[in-house]
């Protein structure tokens, strides 16, 4: 008989998995282009996006240093992908979990945290100043001041929330053998663009971030606009965001999320978020100005599950987003 001489990492616990999230070459995307472009396969968390890092990483800080003990209730604002993170790290950690969110929340998220035993507080009506995020924001301060022994993980505010990312960087960098021209990083609280932009800088490296943010978003200075697809862009100005330390940004809208994800499932098998949708068709808005044989990276934040009733129902998308019928035809190379 013959062995193999494998060695396979023994998980001490489910949250012991969230990170170490393997880089995908996305060379059928590119084919015709001279450049290299990789995907950070951010659904291979348990959770299943990005935010598992942040939810857990933060959680982790707050229990070490006496800020929550086991029994505990976390409040924090989501449009998804951090709450279904706390759900699962809480859940783990022995802590309670309240969770505002908005229309916008959609139906298989909302079971994923229902059967976690989240408690789901919704608000209906945005903000004039501010949207739906800020009517969000405002909720939970009310709920804090309600209720005993609560702890606002703010995603939106907590430095532990960039501090994540310096390992996913490394992640990359590793993968990469340091060679890391350029990467794209889709916009919301902006944790972890400037996570992986202050590694860059305080690194030394060459490395050019470029911002992904949607159109109707305020981030860069634009006007609030309805958005449809939840998961990047925000309502209101970003904490974190320090616009020295980002080479360029480039804005995409809800029909460029929706063609970028048909584009990756047609051409590289891969069911993606929204957000990751919109960083496909960011890099195709910038092909022209990457250099040849650069390396390109990007993060495919969520899984594509979640999005079954919305980007990838095509009667949905024909309704909400008509002049997205082009997005799930043959697109060809680029």
């Amino acid at each position: 008989m013959i062995t193999q001489n494998i060695t396979h990492k023994l998980s001490e616990s489910i949250i012991d998995t969230i990170g170490s999230t393997p880089l995908v070459n996305l060379a059928n995307m590119v084919e015709k282009k001279k450049f290299n472009l990789y995907g950070k396969l951010e659904a291979a968390n348990p959770g299943g996006s990005i935010k598992d890092r942040t939810s857990l990483f933060i959680l982790k800080q707050a229990l070490e240093n006496g800020r929550i003990k086991k029994g505990d209730t976390i409040v924090e604002s989501s449009s998804g992908n951090m709450a279904v993170g706390l759900a699962q790290a809480c859940l783990y950690y022995g802590l309670q979990l309240v969770v505002v969110v908005d229309p916008k929340l959609n139906s298989h998220t909302e079971k994923i945290l229902k059967t976690y035993n989240a408690r789901i507080e919704r608000v209906t009506k945005p903000l004039d100043n501010g949207g739906f995020l800020g009517a969000r924001l405002e909720r939970v301060q009310w709920l804090l001041n309600t209720i005993p022994n609560s702890f606002w993980t703010n995603q939106y505010g907590n430095p532990d929330n960039p501090l994540t990312h310096h390992s996913t960087m490394t992640e990359i960098l590793d993968a990469l053998h340091g060679k890391l021209d350029y990467l794209f990083v889709a916009t919301s609280t902006c944790g972890t663009l400037m996570g992986c932009a202050d590694f860059i800088y305080e690194n030394n490296l060459n490395t050019k971030i470029i911002a992904v943010d949607a159109v109707g978003s305020v981030l860069f200075g634009g006007p609030p606009l309805k958005r449809l697809i939840p998961g990047h862009g925000a309502g209101v100005p970003s904490q974190f965001l320090d616009t020295s330390r980002i080479h360029d940004y480039i804005y995409v809208d809800d029909v460029d999320c929706a063609r970028g994800c048909w584009s990756i499932l047609e051409k590289e098998a891969i069911l993606c978020g929204g957000s990751s949708g919109g960083m496909i068709s960011a890099v195709r808005k910038y092909a022209d100005k990457i250099g040849e044989d650069s390396n390109c990276a990007l993060f495919l934040c969520d899984r594509g599950e979640r999005y079954l009733d919305t980007i990838y129902n095509k009667k949905w998308l024909l309704r909400e987003l008509p002049e997205s019928k082009s997005a799930f035809t043959p697109l060809g190379g680029w």
